[in-house]
């Protein structure tokens, strides 16, 4: 399958990008079918050959990746929203206060230890003897 995707050129730190047509599953520096296109991100310039953009997304079936798909969008080869390219997980409710639970468990520790918390240490700590009188100490009360 066809990817229309951004092949790095240029130095360190000045580095700049071709938008290329390749196969999906090869190297980011490795062969390409046809450049129709480039970006230079630090100037926030580009130029791509629309004609030649909508042939292979047309004809030739070529996939854009997310930041292509954008430039397309901008460059007026493609209409419709942007995609988000950074997109944040979807966190469930459930995974949400778990989280949350998490992350107050250690300002709980920081602090003075409750009493409930000195019992249940206490209990840990006792021989079995002691523990099977104090559990049935509990139940009478």
């Amino acid at each position: 399958m066809l990817s229309i995707k951004l092949k790095p050129v240029g130095r360190k730190r000045q580095i700049t990008y071709r938008v290329v047509v390749a196969e999906r599953r090869s190297k980011l520096k490795g062969k390409y079918i046809e450049n129709i296109g480039w970006v230079d991100p630090h100037q926030d310039k580009f130029k791509i050959d629309k004609e030649r953009a909508k042939y292979w997304l047309t004809t030739g079936g070529a996939q854009p990746t997310d930041t292509v798909y954008n430039f397309f969008v901008r460059a007026g080869v493609i209409e419709g929203p942007k995609r988000p390219v950074h997109a944040e997980k979807k966190v469930s409710e459930e995974e949400a206060e778990a989280s949350s639970g998490q992350a107050e468990a250690p300002k709980e520790e920081t602090g003075e230890e409750s009493p409930e918390k000195e019992e249940a240490e206490a209990k840990e700590e006792a021989p079995a003897g002691e523990k099977a009188e104090e559990a049935s100490e509990e139940k009478e009360i």
